[in-house]
C-alpha cells in the first residue's frame, strides 16, 4: 500500500515562519509591493535625508517580493550597515539576504546568511532575534529532511522565546517541532506540540495557522487509520485556506487526501485529488509541490498499471526535485552547520574566560586551562559525531537517489530497447534508423477468435500471458528484440538495434523452440490455460525503426519486409515455420527446407515460400532447445 504522508507533510512549516517574518517586520512600516515600488523611486532619485538611508534600505529589502531585488537591497543594506557599524541593521540585512536566497532555492547561501544573522543577534543580546533565526535555520534543515537537527533548533527557539513571552513565535516553533515529530512517526509527541500551538493561535485569532493545525491533526488520524476523521479535518483546513488564498498548503493537503483514498484502494478519487493539487501547483509556480505531486501521480499510475503515464510524471518529479536540491548541497549544508557550532563553542569559551577574569583573579591561569581543555574535548567529540552523522546521511541519500534512478531505468527499459532508451535520455528524442538486413517473425494462434468466445475473460488473458511470457524468454535467449503484440499476434525482430550477421539463423532456432513449446503445451493435460495451434512466418530484408508517440512511447519497425513477414505467417500452416525466399537464401546451408511453390501474396504478386523442417547442426541446436523449453 502506498503511504507517502511523511514525504510531503513537513514542507508546510516554511509558510508558517515566512508568514511570521512578514508580520513581524511589516507592522511598523506597512510594507507591500506598492510601497516597495514607491520607495525604489525615492531611493533612485536620491530624494531623502542621509540619516534615513538605512531605514529605507531595510524597508526595500523586506517589502520586495522579487527575490533578485530583495537580494540587491539586502546586500546594499549590509554594506552600509558595516560602514556605520550598526549591528541591528546588519542582522536585518543578513536575514533578508537569506530569505532571498531561500526563495531562489539556494539553501547553502541562505543558511550561511542566517548563521551570520544569528551571530549579530547574539552580539546584540536579543533573545527575540535569536529565537527567530533558530526557527529559520531549523526550517532549512526540515526542508532537507534532517529531522534531528530541525528538532534541535526548534527546541532552542522555544526555550529562548518563552523567556520573552513572544506568543506567535513560540506557537510557530511549537507547531514546526510537532511537524518534525510527526515525520519520525512519534505521533503522541507531535500531538502535544500541535495542541499547545493551537491554543496560542486560537488566543491570537490566527485563522490561517489554526487551519494548519486542523490539517495536521487530520494527518495523525490518517496515520492511525481513522480515515473518516482525517478527511473531515483536512477538508476543514482546505476550506479555510481557500478563503485565505493560501495555495501552497492547499496543494499539499490535496495530496494528503489523495494518500488517504489510495490507502482505501480508491485510485480514481486519489488520482482526481492529485491532479487538482498539480493544477494549483503549476498555476502558482510552486516547484516543491509540482515535484511531490508529480511523484504521487507516478506512484498512482504505476498502481493502476499505466507505465507510460507513471514514467511521464516521474520524469517531471526528478526535473523539479533536481532544480531545488542535490547531494552536493546536502554535503555543504552539513559543513556549514559544523563551522557554526565550532564558532559558538569558541565564543562560549571566550565569554567564560572574560567572566572569570572579572570575578576571580586568583587561579586564573589554571581555570583558563580547564575551560580550554573542556572546550577542546567537546569540540573534538562534536566533530566526531558530526562527521559520523554526515557520513550516514550521505549514505542514506545516495541509496534513495540510486533507488529512484533504478526505478526510472526500469520503467524506461520496459518500454524501449536499452540502446534506444539511452539515446532518448541523452538527446530527448530518438532518431529513426534504417537497417539493411533484419529478420522479422510473426506468430499467430489458429482460430483464436473462435476459441475466445468460449473462454472467460480471465482465462483468455491468462492463456495469452502464458504463451507470450514464454515467447519473451525464448527470444531474449537468442538476443532478439520483441516489437509488440497485437491481440493474439506476436511480433519480434533480429538484427536490431545493433546489426548482426547471424540473425536469420537465430530467428529460425527461436521459431523451432516456440513451435516445440506450443506442441508440448497442447499435449499437456492442464485446465490452467487454453490449448492452441500456431502459425509462424519469417521474412528478411530492410526496415526502418524508431520511437513513436509523445504520451505513450512505442518502439516499432516499418517497411515492406514487415508486411511480407505477416503474409508468411498467414499463409503458413499450424505447427509449421514458413519462410520467404529472402530468408531461405541466408539459412539454406544450415537448415533443411521444403520448397512449397509460389503463392499469391497481396500487393506483391507470386512469391516463393519454404517450410523449414529441421536444422542440420542438430547437436548445438538441441542442446540449447533442451535447456529452454519448459512447460
Amino acid at each position: 500500500m502506498v503511504n507517502s504522508f511523511s514525504i510531503i507533510y513537513f514542507k508546510k512549516k516554511a509558510y508558517l515562519i515566512l508568514g511570521f517574518f512578514f508580520i513581524f517586520y511589516t507592522r511598523a512600516y506597512c510594507q507591500n509591493q506598492r510601497l516597495a515600488d514607491s520607495l525604489e523611486t525615492v531611493y533612485s532619485l536620491n530624494i531623502f535625508e542621509e540619516q534615513d538611508r538605512l531605514k529605507i534600505l531595510e524597508e526595500l529589502a523586506i517589502s520586495n517580493s522579487d527575490p533578485e531585488k530583495k537580494l540587491t537591497y539586502s546586500k546594499e543594506l549590509i554594506q552600509t550597515a558595516q560602514i556605520l557599524d550598526s549591528i541591528d541593521y546588519l542582522y536585518v540585512g543578513y536575514l533578508q539576504k537569506g530569505n532571498a536566497h531561500k526563495s531562489k532555492g539556494d539553501y547553502i547561501k541562505a543558511l550561511d546568511c542566517y548563521i551570520k544573522a544569528s551571530k549579530f543577534a547574539i552580539e546584540e543580546e536579543s533573545n527575540q532575534k535569536q529565537g527567530s533565526v533558530n526557527i529559520t535555520i531549523a526550517d532549512v534543515y526540515s526542508e532537507l529532511g534532517n529531522h534531528k537537527n530541525a528538532i534541535d533548533y526548534y527546541q532552542r527557539a522555544i526555550d529562548i522565546l518563552r523567556k520573552e513571552n513572544e506568543s506567535l513565535l513560540v506557537a510557530t516553533a511549537l507547531y514546526n517541532a510537532g511537524d518534525e515529530y510527526f515525520n519520525i512517526k512519534k505521533y503522541d509527541s507531535a500531538k502535544l506540540y500541535f495542541d499547545e500551538s493551537y491554543l496560542i493561535f486560537k488566543n491570537l485569532n490566527e485563522t490561517m495557522y489554526m487551519s494548519y493545525y486542523l490539517g495536521s491533526i487530520g494527518m495523525i488520524f490518517a496515520e492511525q487509520g481513522n480515515y473518516l476523521l482525517a478527511k473531515e479535518k483536512i477538508n476543514q483546513a482546505i476550506a479555510i485556506l481557500e478563503e485565505l488564498e493560501q495555495y501552497a498548503p492547499i496543494s499539499e493537503f490535496l495530496i494528503s487526501m489523495s494518500d488517504i483514498y489510495a490507502n482505501q484502494n480508491d485510485l480514481i478519487t486519489a488520482l482526481s485529488y492529485a491532479q487538482r493539487s498539480l493544477e494549483i501547483a503549476k498555476r502558482y509556480g510552486l516547484k516543491k509541490q509540482i515535484s511531490e505531486t508529480s511523484l504521487k501521480l507516478s506512484e498512482l499510475y504505476e498502481q493502476a498499471g499505466n507505465s507510460s503515464e507513471s514514467f511521464k510524471y516521474f520524469k517531471s518529479h526528478i526535473v523539479y526535485k533536481d532544480s531545488v536540491n542535490n547531494i552536493k548541497s546536502v554535503q555543504q549544508m552539513a559543513d556549514l552547520r559544523t563551522d557554526f557550532e565550532i564558532q559558538k563553542k569558541q565564543d562560549e569559551i571566550i565569554f567564560l574566560e572574560k567572566e572569570n577574569e572579572i570575578s576571580q583573579l586568583q587561579g586564573k591561569r589554571q581555570k583558563t586551562i580547564n575551560y580550554i581543555s573542556i572546550g577542546a574535548f567537546i569540540l573534538v567529540l562534536f566533530l566526531a559525531v558530526s562527521s559520523y552523522r554526515r557520513y550516514n546521511y550521505e549514505k542514506r541519500t545516495n541509496l534513495i537517489i540510486q533507488k529512484e534512478t533504478d526505478k526510472s531505468e526500469e520503467l524506461l527499459l520496459n518500454i524501449l530497447p536499452k540502446e534506444t532508451a539511452l539515446e532518448l535520455k541523452k538527446k530527448g528524442k530518438v532518431q529513426a534508423k534504417k537497417f539493411n538486413s533484419v529478420s522479422v517473425m510473426f506468430v499467430d494462434f489458429k482460430n483464436f477468435t473462435r476459441h475466445s468466445y468460449n473462454l472467460s475473460p480471465e482465462m483468455l488473458v491468462k492463456s495469452v500471458d502464458y504463451y507470450f511470457s514464454k515467447f519473451d524468454k525464448i527470444i531474449k535467449n537468442y538476443g532478439l528484440e520483441k516489437i509488440k503484440t497485437i491481440g493474439d499476434a506476436y511480433m519480434c525482430a533480429g538484427g536490431l538495434p545493433f546489426p548482426t550477421e547471424d540473425h536469420p539463423f537465430k530467428m529460425i532456432k527461436a521459431a523451432f523452440e516456440i513451435s516445440e513449446f506450443i506442441a508440448i503445451s497442447k499435449n499437456k493435460n492442464s485446465k490452467d490455460f487454453a490449448h492452441f495451434d500456431a502459425r509462424i512466418g519469417i521474412n528478411t530484408g530492410p526496415v526502418v525503426a524508431g520511437v513513436v508517440g509523445t504520451t505513450k512511447f512505442a518502439y516499432d519497425i516499418w517497411g515492406d519486409t514487415v508486411n511480407v513477414a505477416s503474409r508468411m505467417e498467414s499463409l503458413s500452416k499450424p505447427g509449421k515455420i514458413n519462410i520467404s525466399e529472402n530468408t531461405y537464401k541466408l539459412i539454406k546451408d544450415k537448415c533443411e527446407c521444403e520448397y512449397r511453390g509460389e503463392f499469391q501474396v497481396k500487393n506483391k504478386g507470386m512469391m516463393k515460400m519454404y517450410f523449414v523442417n529441421e536444422i542440420k547442426c542438430k547437436e548445438s541446436f538441441n542442446a540449447t532447445k533442451g535447456k529452454n523449453v519448459e512447460v
